[in-house]
């Protein structure tokens, strides 16, 4: 099942596409009240999900209305903590990484490295992201799944990662890397306004096998730069959600970015950086594709 946060005559909706992706329906027409993403999430754990999808699956499309008459937003546009994202976790970024300046990449025997994203608004679906010309040089693009997360996670064993899992999305972790690298950490050149898109939505976790295995890349004005699958993960979503949550209460909401596959414009042997006018198209298998224009 797909879930998006919608615009719809100047009122913000959570709702459900249907099974053809031609309409959408918003959650309260099915009796869930919720006023954001992340209260549907609370309501909908997985007994409700089945229900619901089956009730979209028999054909009930209650206050539908035609997807493209609605503007999508992104599913969760204010999250209610940072973004914890993972750094260099595709072996091959870390190859490409490795080659840059004073950089030395991790091997894959190493423990995971996580920061975190501050968003303070997510970029929509088709949003253009704001390249900051007065202070950026070097605007960089990465495209990364996303983990969601369902529920409360404290101790929780690598084995039970998977129920506590809500569903995926698209990020797309924007990146001034002079500010990066002038700071020698990741946090303050990662999280500039307009640095997060985010959607078109999130598919829930029912509808992809565990651990997640899909093709994930990006396009740059039609051009293939990354061109992945997320088995290729150093740590999977089971191991990164289990360590985080040792001692560390992951709220339900909370957003994972798994890190992002080489062919970012960093690691070229000739960099090609964002520029206004670019269009970015990050895609992943049985989620979609997120769209943004960069001014």
């Amino acid at each position: 099942m797909k879930i998006a946060t919608y615009e719809y005559r100047g009122k913000e909706l959570v709702g459900v596409l249907t099974p053809d992706e031609q309409y959408v329906c918003p959650l309260k027409a099915f009796g869930y009240a919720c006023a954001d993403m992340v209260e549907a999430i609370g309501l909908l754990d997985r007994e409700e999900v089945e229900k619901l999808t089956a009730r979209l699956a028999a054909g009930e499309r209650p206050e539908a209305v035609e997807l493209g008459a609605v503007k999508l937003l992104a599913p969760i546009p204010r999250p209610r903590q940072d973004v914890v994202c993972l750094g260099v976790n595709y072996a091959a970024h870390a190859l490409e990484c490795g080659s840059i300046g004073d950089f030395t990449a991790p091997r894959e025997t190493e423990p995971a490295i996580y920061f975190s994203k501050r968003v303070n608004r997510a970029v929509d679906p088709e949003g253009p992201v704001d390249s900051h010309p007065d202070v950026v040089e070097e605007l960089d693009y990465e495209v990364e799944l996303a983990v969601i997360l369902g529920k409360d996670a404290l101790n929780v064993a690598e084995s039970d990662c998977e129920q506590y899992i809500f569903g995926y999305t698209i990020l797309n972790d924007m990146s001034a890397r002079v500010i990066q690298r002038r700071h020698k950490q990741w946090y303050r050149g990662k999280s500039l306004d307009n640095f997060t898109p985010m959607g078109p939505w999130i598919v829930t976790a029912d509808e992809i096998a565990f651990p997640p295995r899909l093709n994930i890349g990006c396009r740059i004005n039609g051009e293939l730069r990354q061109n992945s699958t997320t088995d290729c993960l150093i740590h999977g979503v089971a191991e990164v959600i289990s360590e985080l949550s040792q001692g560390m209460t992951l709220q339900a909401g909370t957003i994972i970015a798994t890190g992002t596959p080489s062919g970012v414009a960093m690691g070229m042997e000739n960099p090609q950086f964002l520029k206004a006018g670019d269009m970015m198209e990050c895609f992943i298998e049985k989620i979609g594709t997120l769209r943004n224009p960069v001014k």
